[in-house]
């Protein structure tokens, strides 16, 4: 097969926010207990995390994290995370029906996520909470001294206040399984209220309103339209989620989900654009798609396990094996985040340590990167910048969640300092190698300077790094490529994802 497409320098779409390639975690599973905290681990540092986790999330570098919850924060009391560990009580947590210890709360996982580089993003309660646990929490966590809950952290041997920018305001609120469901317009109001308390605390403080659960929601859209009406003004971003299986194995209707999300980023955005037309309002609000990855391989199996079992502390929960496909699948979501980061400015991976997860780690043994880790590392090191519009013609095919879906997915970013062009690339097609003369327009002298590679074998789709062979699928060094009269030609092999970084005079 072949194929053309252009980058010009100068066809931006927009700036992207480094918050784009952030993560979440939630106390659920093994993703904190055993995760990324295990005082008995060999590598545990002084306060019980695990430095073979954090060596693997620090090569991330990723830019903010999502906590608690997640279904979990529902029904989640922050003050019993704080003080003495002995006097932390043991809970029930509703939403995956597990006990809750406590010995991680806000002030361990801070000291996590400074040691890890990565800015926090916190959720607050309200399903069973309201107004004043929320602003007491902010208040625990932003404020200096002199009041009773900063004094209170103080107390705990944390001086300094954190600083926490991004507040979530609940989670998927509309959603039946969710303890303190609302309607649109009972959590809007209640969102409203919310985000006022929060942003009491500081002009640079952002709030991130409830969105439907996903796009198959029989109240999606209007869910977001309610609610935003009732809170434009003191919200600033709408959340999304969604999740990706491939459960027929057809891999060519899974690809295409991605450009399906194209469509549901699209949808919200445009419902953010008729309540700001319709409220007269100033403000704009961005999408902050807080939980997105491949979640199927043992999702019927888990729903019967935490339906069925007694209450267990830290139960093995949605720790997906991924494959070659779901990589490939991977690296095109992230494409379509970057082609639409005029309207996504936040993106978090769902999740980050043994849930459905980059990352897995064994009690008492070996951590390591699952398959999906890698688009998600290349796209965080090199797609930061501007976003270019990548013009593309090329063979396209019919899927049954989409139509007129290209063999060929690109997304290109421009440095910021304008000296490197990032071009990442998946070949769809599970076959047929794809022929690329991809032009660089208005960039001068460029040359090619690394070029990774994923894949290049369907009949390898479904094989996973496990802790015996943690290596299975690894990137390695691609060929076939290089720049040539302007522009960057070779050919991408057949079921493959392409990292491709090239310096620019």
């Amino acid at each position: 097969m072949k194929s053309r497409a252009t980058i010009h320098r100068d066809f931006t779409i927009s700036r992207i926010d480094d918050r784009l390639y952030s993560a979440f975690i939630e106390h659920m599973g093994r993703a904190i207990y055993t995760g990324i905290y295990e005082p008995d681990h060999p590598t545990a540092n002084e306060h019980g995390f695990r430095k073979d986790v954090l060596e693997l999330v620090r090569a991330l570098k990723i830019p903010a994290i999502r906590y608690p919850g997640g279904n979990f924060v529902s029904a989640y009391k922050w003050e019993d995370g704080i003080g003495p560990k002995e006097d932390r009580p043991v809970r029930l947590d509703l939403a995956w029906r597990s006990k809750e210890t406590n010995q991680v709360g806000i002030n361990e996982f801070a000291l996590w996520a400074e040691d890890a580089g990565i800015e926090m993003m916190l959720a607050v309660n309200l399903g069973t909470r309201g107004i004043e646990e929320t602003r007491n929490f902010v208040e625990y966590c932003n404020f200096p001294s002199g009041s009773y809950w900063s004094d209170l952290r103080r107390s705990h041997g944390v001086e300094k206040p954190y600083g926490v920018r991004m507040w979530c305001l609940g989670n998927e609120m509309d959603g039946p399984w969710q303890t303190g469901q609302k309607t649109a317009r009972e959590y809007g109001h209640l969102a409203n209220e919310a985000a006022k308390a929060v942003k009491a605390f500081g002009k640079d403080i952002e709030t991130i309103v409830c969105g439907s659960s996903n796009n198959e929601m029989p109240t999606y859209p209007e869910w977001e339209r309610q609610v935003l009406e009732e809170c434009y003004e003191n919200v600033d971003y709408i959340s999304l989620h969604n999740y990706y299986g491939n459960s027929s194995g057809d891999s060519l209707n899974f690809f295409a989900k991605a450009q399906e999300t194209g469509r549901y980023i699209q949808a919200i955005g445009g419902t953010i654009d008729y309540v700001k037309a319709k409220k007269r309002a100033k403000n704009d609000i961005f999408i902050c798609f807080d939980e997105w990855n491949v979640w199927y391989h043992n999702r019927a199996q888990d729903s019967k396990n935490w339906s069925e079992w007694d209450w267990p502390e830290a139960p093995a929960l949605l720790e997906e094996d991924y494959n070659l496909e779901d990589a490939l699948f991977i690296g095109g979501l992230l494409n379509e985040f970057i082609r639409r980061s005029d309207r996504v400015r936040i993106a978090c991976i769902a999740q980050l340590v043994n849930i459905i997860a980059p990352i897995r780690a064994e009690k008492g043994g070996k951590a390591w990167a699952t398959s999906i880790y890698f688009p998600y590392l290349f796209a965080s090191l090199y797609g930061r910048g501007t976003a270019l519009n990548v013009a593309v013609d090329c063979p396209l095919y019919d899927a049954e969640v989409a139509s007129d879906v290209p063999y060929l997915d690109i997304a290109a970013v421009l440095a910021p300092d304008g000296r490197s062009l990032s071009v990442f690339a998946v070949n769809r097609h599970l076959k047929e190698a794809m022929e690329v003369d991809i032009a660089l327009t208005g960039f001068g002298a460029a040359r090619l300077i690394d070029h990774q590679m994923l894949g290049g074998n369907s009949a390898e789709a479904r094989i996973a790094n496990t802790s015996a062979e943690p290596g299975r699928i690894a990137p390695r060094a691609g060929g076939g490529l290089g720049v040539e009269d302007g522009a960057l030609k070779g050919s991408l092999p057949p079921f493959s994802y392409h990292m491709i970084r090239l310096t620019l005079d």
